[in-house]
């Protein structure tokens, strides 16, 4: 099955990262059928987690700022973006959805070219063809989105479908490669 020792010859570590795909493998698969089964809310969700990073971020960057050099101008420039983009993103998560939009399409086109990267450089192992096909989907998905982008509401849905879809099959990726480690080590 799957050869892992190309990555690492520590029994341990691999005993770990099975371990581990399981739980992760599963709560991805759970997470990604309520975005599948509830996007609206998803998207609405993603968008206010989102908001209160960038609100925790412009804390940390005014923090810094004021104990690093308090004439930085830059510094308290992205504290305010930072601030209050976060703020009016908690407040009306809607526009922040759609922006989340565009950037989970950049999300899908980096995620298909990495898992097509880790497909070809596990190719002669079993299994190299879910990150294969991981990568496909995940760049499908970025092309539809940028087809239905000029719709609010179109993009309210798809943002929490595709961030379901997303997670689903990467929770699927992750269980095969843990059961594959298990069929090899038998």
């Amino acid at each position: 099955m799957v050869n892992f020792s190309i990555f690492t010859n520590n029994p341990e570590l691999v005993e770990r990262f099975k371990q581990n795909a399981k739980i992760v493998g599963i709560t991805f698969i759970v997470l990604g059928l309520l975005g599948i089964f509830f996007p609206e809310i998803t998207s609405l969700t993603s968008a206010i987690f989102f908001g209160w990073l960038l609100l925790f971020s412009g804390f940390l960057v005014g923090w810094h700022t004021w104990y690093t050099n308090k004439k930085d101008w830059l510094g308290w420039f992205k504290f305010i973006i930072f601030t209050v983009t976060g703020v009016l993103v908690i407040l009306n998560p809607l526009p922040g959805v759609i922006t989340l939009g565009i950037l989970f399409s950049a999300y899908f086109f980096v995620d298909a070219i990495s898992s097509v990267s880790l497909a070809f450089s596990i190719r002669p192992q079993a299994m190299w063809w879910m990150s294969l096909l991981n990568g496909l989907l995940s760049f499908v998905l970025g092309i539809i989105f940028l087809l239905a982008i000029d719709n609010p509401i179109k993009t309210l849905w798809l943002v929490g479908l595709f961030i379901g879809i997303s997670l689903f099959f990467d929770g699927i990726m992750l269980l095969s490669f843990s059961n594959s480690i298990k069929e090899e080590n038998k």
